[in-house]
């Protein structure tokens, strides 16, 4: 089978396209013949070898991808060939088949188009958690989201808007203010203004009659995450993701408590991992929301795999207007 392979820990440049054998499926696995694989910013990292774990070598990258199930192992009885699934994979996407334990693939609508499943995957279910579990989000409230433009942030504000939430875009990227708001955003809050420390309060006051964000999803971390944790209202809740400005911030407890605020941590790998069956119920819902119109397509490119290094250079430059996914030919 084709697949993408890294065989040394370094830039994305150095996987290659390269015939892998293909996975048999052992007692209690699905075979997935993957269609679409969506490409991640955190597939860079693993990539690179600064992933929190390290995958063995030669690996295949990818993560979360969508296809048709092709067989199932020994005591599989919840699948069977022509089902349509998501492989809850960590790595291993990036390839024309990927075998799973049965509990760690979710079953898909047959009318949801698979390129589409792909671009959902892996950031609707991340932004569920943060929004229901960590957040606790309730009807009514206001949710900043930073780093708006990307996947997850476009993933947010679509799901916070189905949760009866009013939603601030935060924009690194101004020139791409138009799919935030096409996502459903109430009011954009833009990040690269002067004086950050004071400014991002101020527009985020300005739109919560000075009350502040009652949640705050961060995937920037940095100077960013510094001048946002002022922006919190009273008993206010920010959920950290990720970095993707680069530093790692600190923060003072005693913030904390003079606002009793809270500040938590997602790593969607864990309730993966940890937690299947409230995934399988997280996609469910998902799904459920997205037949119901509630969820509308993310802009979406697609790039056949054997193009795989201009995708992630896409990603890794920024260049991406929504969601980059991977076709294996099948869609």
């Amino acid at each position: 089978m084709r697949a993408v392979v890294v065989r040394e820990f370094g830039p994305f440049e150095n996987a290659k396209l390269d015939e892998m054998p293909k996975p048999v499926p052992k007692a209690g696995e699905v075979l997935l013949e993957a269609h679409a694989t969506a490409v991640n910013f955190v597939d860079l990292i693993m990539m690179s070898g600064k992933y929190q774990f390290k995958p063995a070598l030669p690996f295949i990258p990818g993560k979360l991808p969508a296809g048709v199930v092709a067989a199932v192992g020994s005591g599989v009885t919840q699948f069977r060939p022509g089902d349509h699934a998501i492989a809850m994979a960590e790595h291993g996407g990036f390839a024309e088949f990927v075998a799973m334990p049965a509990e760690q693939c979710v079953k898909l609508p047959a009318a949801l188009p698979l390129t589409e499943a792909a671009a959902m995957a892996l950031i609707y279910d991340t932004a569920y958690f943060a929004l229901r579990d960590r957040a606790r989000i309730a009807p009514g409230e206001t949710v900043l989201v930073l780093g708006a433009t990307g996947g997850v942030g476009l993933a947010v504000i679509q799901l916070a808007k189905a949760f009866g939430a009013k939603v601030l875009g935060g924009v690194s990227s101004p020139g791409k203010a138009d799919i935030v708001r096409a996502a459903g955003a109430d009011a954009i809050v833009d990040l690269t203004v002067p004086d950050l420390h004071e400014a991002l309060r101020a527009q985020v006051y300005a739109q919560t009659d000075n009350r502040g964000a009652d949640i705050i999803l961060d995937m920037l971390g940095g100077d960013i995450f510094d001048a946002a944790i002022r922006a919190l209202a009273w008993r206010g809740r920010l959920v950290v993701i990720g970095f993707a400005a680069g530093r790692i911030p600190t923060l003072k407890a005693n913030y904390l408590l003079l606002k009793n605020i809270e500040v938590s941590g997602l790593q969607v790998s864990d309730y993966r991992k940890r937690m299947p069956k409230e995934m399988q119920a997280c996609f469910a819902e998902i799904f459920a929301l997205h037949a119901a119109g509630k969820l509308k397509p993310l802009p979406t490119k697609t790039y056949p795999i054997a193009q795989f290094s201009a995708a992630m250079r896409d990603i890794a430059d920024r260049k991406a207007r929504g969601r980059v996914v991977l076709t294996m030919g099948k869609e």
